[in-house]
């Protein structure tokens, strides 16, 4: 059975090592897919957009019919501006965790920063790319976005994914593959990050507790945040003190860069 610590360990290095330049899977210098040009579209590639218009959702929490089990979830906070565009951050929960979990760490925040929140579930007992390849989960993500995006007005410069811990790798993964779609990446404390194409150039923002003993911080974003880096990505790192969670000043940080357009936004990029 392949623990998360395993996973890691055996996929972590060459995860990492992929991001550095030249190396299998890591974005050029136009921002292009690492997937050979013909070869279709990658499993990790969403096709959700949010598009002119989109829905007018009354403040709530609902489930979006998506999945008979374990569906996901959005939450539209209290307040918004009325016919504004809002911002939508796909929260990704951990490893046992499920669509609730995928709210907890931002939805606090949410009416305060002006987040729209949806969350979906993996379909076993963590994200597929985790333990192997993109597949059923990336195939839900896409469906809750394009549910999502058909229910409230989104801002294409203010689309993010976030995620903790298993989730946080996820996060990684999507959106470095899906860069054109999500503007900012949020990671708390994530492992690795899944191989896959590297589309456009998202910013990154990662945390990690220096007492954490399920990720160890050594093994994991202190290697991370480096090779994006290195790769040519823009990476604010936070490390704090204390183990693996999401510390409240931590998500309230994340969530007010959530809340504004990203520099490649800002630019049309």
């Amino acid at each position: 059975m392949l623990t998360r610590r395993g996973a890691l360990s055996a996929a972590g290095c060459a995860a990492v090592a992929a991001l550095v330049p030249g190396c299998t899977g890591g974005p050029d210098p136009a921002g292009r897919s690492g997937s050979s040009p013909g070869a279709g579209r990658h499993p990790a590639a969403l096709t959700a957009r949010p598009g002119p218009g989109g829905g007018s959702a009354p403040p709530g929490e609902r489930a979006l019919g998506v999945a008979d089990v374990r569906d996901a979830l959005l939450l539209v906070p209290p307040g918004l501006p009325p016919g504004e565009p809002v911002a939508l951050v796909l929260t990704l929960h951990g490893a046992g965790g499920d669509a609730a979990g995928g709210l907890a760490p931002l939805r606090p925040l949410a009416e305060e920063h002006a987040l729209v929140l949806l969350a979906p579930a993996s379909r076993g007992s963590t994200w597929d790319a985790i333990t192997g390849g993109y597949g059923v989960d990336a195939e839900l993500v896409d469906r809750a976005l394009t549910r999502a995006f058909a229910t409230v007005a989104v801002d294409p410069g203010r689309v993010a994914v976030a995620g903790f811990s298993d989730g946080a790798s996820y996060a990684l993964g999507l959106g470095l593959a899906n860069g054109e779609l999500f503007r900012r990446v949020v990671a708390f404390s994530p492992g690795f990050v899944p191989d896959g194409p590297r589309v456009g150039r998202p910013d990154v923002h990662v945390s990690h507790g220096d007492d954490d003993e399920v990720l160890p911080v050594d093994r994991t974003s202190r290697r991370i945040v480096p090779a994006l880096r290195a790769a040519g990505y823009d990476v604010t790192y936070r490390e704090f003190d204390g183990p693996h969670v999401v510390p409240p000043e931590v998500a309230r940080e994340a969530a007010a860069r959530l809340s504004r357009p990203s520099a490649a936004a800002s630019d049309g990029g």
